[in-house]
């Protein structure tokens, strides 16, 4: 490992969901159900991220049938990032708005759907499979706080970073900043701690400035760390957005300078979240019971998200030291119509909903 990444140092404990292991079953057991992933090579690539032990370190009090849950968006989430990044459609604006429009449009409600069409692509059914199951378990203000910030991750990283690749520009340190916070969907998983420890934030609280001040220092903790992890596996790629690949670009800099002026910004980051808690539960102490636990659930996900970095080989190189290569583990058709075909010939399972049959085989 770069004794780079090493320097990256956690205020919090490392804590582990007992249920991490029937998790990682479900989710390998989901993915393969809703037709997210069927090629062998993109079962291995999935097999070696572990998302399932991911969604146990950051969610480590979870009952085993939300850390399911939790582990199911996780998975497609990141395969969903992955299709933006490394796939055609993260290069080709107008494909990207118009499968970013079929998703968003499952967010508009929450009442149960009805079986995908064999036009459905993957992403939505999978999607909609997903909001069924999570929609009840939130809030009516919860609902636009996610469906808000799921959208915004999708429509930034299919306009701002899709336009930064199309046109071969390199966006400001500032601007990367703000927009990270969304294209890497941290937002939306730290509304997932709410639904994982069912407990509810209010409004007036989640928009006061202490809170926005505590959840946008933990997100920026977890998005940079991320940054350090992927940062080789970018580069290879010939990504731009990186954090430390940008603060080399506009200040000059070699990479070690870089990764040491990440690291300290990581640490000034986590002292910052340090303050912003201690002003809130001292400002709010009559809402100690509904801000305590999604606070440690944003310690938790600092931790939690250094720990499955230090141990995922998604960042890994393949065999040889070779980076592998995108048609080697996207799947090609999940963000395109006709992505989901059953095949009845093959038998049926129960979908992830519990209520329909589909077929244990996609296209």
């Amino acid at each position: 490992m770069d004794t780079s990444q090493q320097d990256i140092l956690s205020a919090f404990p490392h804590r582990l969901n007992p249920h991490a292991e029937r998790t990682r079953r479900h989710v390998a057991d989901w993915v393969r159900r809703t037709g997210l992933v069927h090629r062998e090579s993109a079962w291995r690539r999935f097999q070696r991220a572990d998302f399932g032990w991911f969604a146990a370190a950051v969610y480590p009090t979870a009952d085993a049938s939300r850390l399911d849950l939790m582990a199911d968006w996780f998975a497609w989430l990141f395969l969903v990032d992955d299709q933006l990044d490394d796939g055609g459609v993260g290069r080709d604006p107008a494909r990207a708005l118009r499968i970013v429009d079929q998703l968003c449009a499952v967010l508009s409600g929450h009442r149960p759907s009805d079986p995908p069409s064999p036009d459905t692509p993957t992403t939505v059914s999978a999607l909609a499979d997903l909001w069924e199951r999570t929609a009840p378990l939130g809030h009516p203000g919860w609902h636009r706080r996610f469906a808000g910030h799921l959208e915004t991750c999708l429509r930034t990283a299919a306009v701002w970073e899709v336009g930064h690749r199309v046109h071969g520009t390199v966006p400001s340190e500032e601007a990367y900043v703000v927009n990270r916070r969304h294209t890497g969907a941290i937002y939306v998983c730290m509304d997932l701690i709410e639904i994982a420890v069912d407990v509810s934030v209010p409004d007036t609280l989640y928009t006061g400035a202490e809170f926005t001040s505590a959840l946008d220092a933990a997100c920026n903790v977890v998005c940079w760390t991320n940054d350090v992890y992927s940062l080789a596996k970018e580069r290879s790629r010939g990504e731009v957005h990186n954090l430390v690949f940008l603060v080399q670009h506009h200040r000059g800099w070699d990479r070690s300078a870089a990764l040491d002026h990440v690291h300290a910004a990581i640490q000034e980051e986590t002292d910052r979240f340090l303050r912003a808690e201690a002003r809130l539960l001292t400002a709010h102490p009559h809402r100690v019971g509904q801000l305590a636990p999604c606070l440690t659930g944003m310690r938790t996900w600092m931790r939690g998200n250094l720990d499955w970095s230090r141990r995922t080989q998604r960042y890994a190189r393949a065999v040889g030291g070779d980076t592998e290569r995108p048609d080697e583990y996207l799947e090609a058709r999940l963000m395109e119509a006709g992505g989901w075909k059953p095949d009845c010939s093959r038998g049926s399972v129960v979908d992830g909903r519990g209520g329909h049959d589909v077929a244990d085989t996609f296209a």
